[in-house]
């Protein structure tokens, strides 16, 4: 979906205003209307505590409110920072994540002929597109001062909204006389970002019960400049078989950095759970759980009956058990390509260079420049997490035109953040821990 040689060039010349940065640190802005003066400076102890314009704030219809801060950097656009949950019966917030950002977009052609890295090669940040107040609806659209513009560098570009996602749980008593059910509601923060022929909707979901799910969408058209499949494989497109799309895969990157509590000393743990043939008396087979804790750097895949989750060192639930949280893969076509891309998840001891997975241009000369390469065995007393989801684009003629967005990513989800689902009703949060029929 990238141009041909000839687009191409343009992509250079574009490259050009921005690698300037290449050699150092990324630069940030907020929104137009802020005085440089209200730009927060360092990170401040509370969580949101930032300056009203660079807040968002919402108390969903559950009860539960998120509070986070915002910031737009020149290579990885949108960034949310100290990141806060308080449902219903919680008398403070509960801090989640220092900081939440994507770490990189990296587009191989399946011919070989090229590869792109968006975030710090081919100004992605730069390419925030205006919003329709009709794309935000109920919502609010925030206008963002980028960076390194290449035009007017005052995007009305960020939305926050609320969405309903349909059922938060439902459960009928055993006598039908009586249905608990609950809608469930998000606070939905995203922008879209062009990049030649791409436009990528980078969605924040978080959710009333807890969740935080993170998406990357790709629209906007496919390259006519690229109907040669190069590849030797693309898919026709048009009459006959004459055009035929270059495939290419989307491989999403991004870097979360957990303060559970308030806290960056968080423990990271393995599970792997393996199931056995059913032995003389069962009736199944059986299955055990194992758990590892994960005390140096870590290169990790995804599997069955594998899963991962980041506990808090600090806070406890009303039932004294650690608060933490689940990470849960979404669908992914893991690329092998380029040794970054190898694996679903990296462990990386915070580095406060180490910014961008691949192409990495804030660290010290000689330093490796991306993320497999920081996994070296270091203690982990401070855990940063990358994830890695990819999508093989094999185009299709429903591609055309516009293109349908095609999504990839995945969730952090609550572990014992709470005594109770914090959506439970009033009249059953006595059962914590107790059972009786339904009634």
């Amino acid at each position: 979906m990238r141009a041909n040689r000839i687009r191409r060039a343009r992509r250079a010349a574009v490259g050009l205003s921005v690698a300037a940065l290449a050699a150092g640190a990324t630069t940030a802005a907020g929104p137009a209307s802020a005085q440089p003066a209200a730009r927060p400076q360092a990170a401040p102890a509370p969580a949101a505590d930032c300056s009203a314009a660079y807040r968002i704030q919402q108390k969903l219809t559950s009860g539960t409110t998120w509070r986070m801060c915002w910031r737009y950097d020149s290579k990885a656009g949108l960034v949310l920072e100290k990141i806060s949950y308080q449902p219903k019966g919680e008398t403070k917030p509960i801090k989640v994540l220092n900081s939440a950002r994507l770490g990189q977009i990296h587009v191989p052609y399946d011919d070989g002929s090229v590869e792109y890295d968006d975030l710090t090669g081919f100004g992605f940040a730069q390419g925030l597109m205006n919003l329709a107040p009709g794309e935000c609806p109920g919502g609010t659209i925030k206008t963002v001062k980028v960076p390194d513009a290449w035009q007017d560098p005052n995007v009305k570009g960020l939305c926050t909204t609320t969405r309903s996602r349909g059922h938060a749980y439902r459960m009928q008593g055993d006598t039908a006389n009586k249905v608990f059910q609950a809608q469930g509601k998000d606070l939905l923060v995203y922008t879209v970002n062009q990049v030649g022929w791409y436009e990528y909707m980078t969605e924040w979901r978080f959710q009333d019960d807890g969740t935080v799910t993170m998406n990357v969408g790709a629209t906007g058209s496919l390259s006519y400049e690229d109907y040669d499949a190069g590849d030797g494989r693309g898919w026709p497109i048009g009459k006959g078989d004459r055009a035929k799309a270059t495939s290419h895969s989307h491989n999403v990157f991004w870097r979360l950095d957990f303060a559970l509590d308030g806290s960056t000393k968080n423990g990271v743990e393995q599970y792997d759970s393996a199931v056995s043939a059913p032995v003389a008396g069962n009736r199944a087979p059986t299955t055990k759980t194992t758990r590892t804790k994960v005390t140096k750097e870590l290169a990790g895949d995804a599997k069955a009956y594998r899963w991962w989750r980041v506990v808090s060192a600090t806070g406890k639930n009303k039932d004294l058990h650690p608060r933490s949280y689940e990470i849960v893969p979404g669908t992914t076509t893991k690329y092998p390509g380029r040794s970054y891309t190898k694996h679903d998840m990296y462990v990386t001891q915070y580095n406060a260079c180490e910014k961008f997975a691949s192409h990495n241009p804030g660290c010290p000369a000689g330093q490796a420049k991306s993320v497999d390469k920081w996994v070296n065995g270091q203690t982990l007393t401070h855990p940063v997490v990358w994830m890695n989801v990819g999508f093989h684009h094999i185009a299709r003629d429903e591609d055309q035109q516009p293109m349908p967005v095609h999504w990839q990513g995945f969730s952090v989800v609550p572990r014992d953040v709470t005594a109770m689902n914090p959506l439970t009703p009033g009249e059953l949060e006595w059962q914590n821990g107790h059972w009786r029929p339904r009634s």
